[in-house]
């Protein structure tokens, strides 16, 4: 296509009573203005510049390697593109002009922005909406012979137009080079002070150049987040959007409006979330798996047909087969092999669980190597920090971990090698050993009946 894209992202958001900018709020994990960003390179935009003011820092941070110019003093949108006028020297034909606080924007209605300008060979296309309730937006104003002749802001409207119910959405497409020159010729004369991109259309108009316009029968795409109320309906908007594409794609979802999922994740067909399911960041999960109820997974990746029940993982790699959970916390760098199991209330971090291991209830498991067919019984515990460094636990195939074990790291416990219930194991335990640390037990008879008989005394 060969457009730019320029987005404007320097606003304040004060409705928003938040000390962070208001494109830098985010929808199911995303900032807002990276939604812009990734819709205009989805449909093609070539070259992207962000125009950032308030907060630059913190925007500017969340833009990877976008070209970002400031607008020091916010004086309006049309000041904006002075602004950026530099950054897009040499840019020739379609210029897109987004909002970075429009996240539900298509890529598909930015193309066909550019299609419509580039076919029509127009000055502008504007795209427009109506709305039932237009308070606050630009109208729409259209000559005798219905054709787009200018665009008045909310505050500088004649009381003729204020029953007018087409608005301005925000988004445009400008030829470039005509664009920029005539930026020169904005004025601030209206209730704002401020330089209006939108003057534009009537300048354009009264030399006679093609103004064209392209409407979206869909207003709710067209929203902009400006309060944390319009940031809820807009998550709920992109929420139904994507799971019905996941839907359509073959995922089964029990309840669609209890599953949260991100634009950055990737599911295969037939998996199940069940409700209460959040899937964020970069995450995939492959083909037959059953995720949920109540369970949040987090840049990982998940292989076919696990199973992941009421837990929580974060920056971890769930092999084929495998079984996590309930309430179970894989933490970053855990690694659970084919068919492996990580069970009820069991905690995992940095540590490697080979193929066919469990862990199936009660433990915690970190900086550890497990091979693989090990057994690690309830309660057992790795200590692998001694105050001042982490140290890492390494058990071998096959081994059988008894319950209530504590290794303490460093510590190595060989293939095949068995460690008794309720030891402390601090040194290594060879291959096909038996390792065991308990004080021998004394049975002292008749104890409990005169401890009892003491409590009565006591009593008396």
């Amino acid at each position: 296509m060969g457009a730019a894209a320029l987005i404007l992202a320097a606003g304040e958001g004060t409705r928003m009573k938040s000390s962070l900018p208001k494109v830098a709020h985010r929808i199911l994990g995303v900032p807002l203005v990276r939604y812009v960003v990734e819709a205009a390179h989805n449909a093609g935009c070539d070259r992207v510049v962000v125009v950032t003011g308030h907060g630059a820092d913190v925007v500017e941070a969340l833009l990877d390697d976008e070209t970002c110019v400031r607008q020091e003093q916010q004086l309006g949108t049309g000041h904006a593109v002075m602004c950026a006028e530099a950054a897009l020297e040499g840019v020739e034909g379609s210029l897109v002009v987004l909002s970075g606080d429009s996240p539900l924007l298509r890529a598909s209605t930015i193309a066909r922005l550019v299609e419509a300008r580039e076919t029509s060979r127009a000055a502008a296309v504007v795209l427009t909406t109506s709305l039932d309730d237009p308070t606050g937006y630009g109208r729409i104003v259209r000559d005798g012979s219905g054709r787009l002749s200018a665009i008045v802001e909310h505050k500088d409207l004649e009381p003729s137009q204020h029953g007018i119910a087409e608005v301005n959405t925000g988004t445009y497409c400008f030829d470039a080079a005509v664009l920029f020159e005539h930026l020169n010729r904005l004025g601030n004369a209206n209730a704002q002070g401020e330089y209006y991109l939108t003057d534009m259309i009537a300048l354009f108009r009264a030399e006679g150049l093609a103004v064209e316009d392209v409407s979206t029968d869909e207003p709710l795409e067209t929203l902009g987040v400006n309060s944390r109320v319009q940031l809820a309906e807009a998550a709920k908007v992109l929420q139904r959007r994507i799971n019905r594409e996941h839907m359509l794609a073959g995922v089964t979802m029990t309840d669609p409006d209890l599953v949260w999922i991100a634009p950055t994740v990737t599911l295969g067909r037939d998996v199940v979330l069940e409700p209460m399911t959040t899937l964020a960041g970069v995450t995939s999960i492959a083909e037959d798996c059953v995720i949920g109820p109540d369970t949040r997974i987090t840049d990982s990746t998940v292989g076919a047909r696990a199973i992941v029940d009421s837990s929580v993982v974060v920056g971890s790699v769930i092999g084929d087969d495998t079984s996590v959970g309930p309430r179970a916390y894989l933490r970053p760098g855990t690694v659970l092999e084919a068919r492996a199991r990580a069970g009820t209330s069991v905690e995992i971090k940095n540590s490697t669980v080979g193929e066919g291991s469990k862990v199936p209830h009660l433990s915690y498991i970190g900086d550890a190597t497990i091979g693989k067919g090990v057994n690690v019984g309830a309660g057992t515990i790795t200590c692998n920090y001694d105050g001042a460094k982490k140290h890492r636990t390494v058990i071998g195939d096959g081994a059988f971990i008894g319950s209530d074990t504590m290794l303490v790291a460093p510590v190595s416990i060989g293939e095949g090698a068995i460690t008794g219930a309720g030891s402390a194991i601090a040194k290594d335990v060879p291959a096909g050993a038996l390792g065991i640390e308990r004080c021998e037990q004394k049975n002292v008879d008749g104890w409990a009946a005169r401890k009892k008989a003491g409590r009565g005394n006591d009593d008396q």
